[in-house]
């Protein structure tokens, strides 16, 4: 049993949204503005949040800073066409994924899905121990914070997807492109460098010698792995 919170300040989105996710395995909750969404996050146990952008009271940004704070949900955020500057923000600050509107039901059940099962079998939902320790890293998952021997390290929200997944999955190597789907949620484009950029900039936080990696190395032909230790 999934426990769904959709927020939009447009009545005639919400129920659409839950006619599309009408299914016995969904508990779905309902709010307007982003405030009431933050006060059921608080006080429920949500596993997903559906959440518009442009609403009164708080915005959909705001709201997405206010729950990073103190959860690690999935955040799919609906967005219109003209948005695309929001919606890039929203990511930057902890956005899982994006809808544009008009929905297609198809879509929209495709992607709660697929963010529910990728939250699940990375253990956001499940894990008792918040904190996951390969040598000097440490990651905690509740509060989204890294510590370098043991000192803090600040990372992006896409930063900390990345290292998160690599090292939850310690001793695997992926290529750039399964990296981009786990952490994106979608196929990369052709030559596409964005894995490549975030793994720089992650091993510039947490190797001694970022050309001479300890933790984040590459096996020639398959791909990037963290080493276990």
């Amino acid at each position: 049993m999934y426990n769904i919170l959709i927020c939009d300040d447009d009545k005639d989105i919400v129920n659409a949204l839950k006619i599309y996710l009408s299914n016995p395995e969904y508990v779905l909750f309902t709010a307007y503005n982003g405030q009431e969404a933050v006060d059921i996050i608080k006080s429920e146990t949500i596993h997903l949040v559906l959440m518009d952008i442009m609403m009164p009271v708080m915005d959909g940004i705001m709201a997405m800073v206010k729950i990073r704070e103190i959860s690690n949900l999935p955040v799919i955020l609906l967005t219109a066409k003209s948005e695309d500057t929001d919606k890039i923000l929203g990511l930057n600050v902890g956005a899982d994924d994006y809808i544009t509107k008009p929905f297609n039901p198809v879509e929209v059940l495709a992607r709660v899905n697929s963010q529910l099962r990728r939250y699940m079998q990375l253990g956001s939902a499940r894990v008792e121990n918040d904190e996951v320790v390969i040598g000097g890293i440490t990651l905690n998952e509740k509060s989204r914070r890294v510590f370098v021997d043991g000192e803090p390290v600040m990372f992006t929200p896409k930063e900390f997807e990345v290292l998160r997944f690599l090292m939850k999955n310690a001793g695997q190597a992926f290529t750039p492109g399964e990296i981009f789907k786990a952490v994106w949620n979608e196929e990369p484009l052709s030559g596409d460098k964005t894995v490549a950029v975030h793994i720089r900039h992650i091993r510039e936080k947490i190797e001694i010698d970022p050309a001479d990696p300890r933790y984040l190395k590459v096996i020639f032909g398959q791909g990037y792995i963290m080493e276990k230790r």
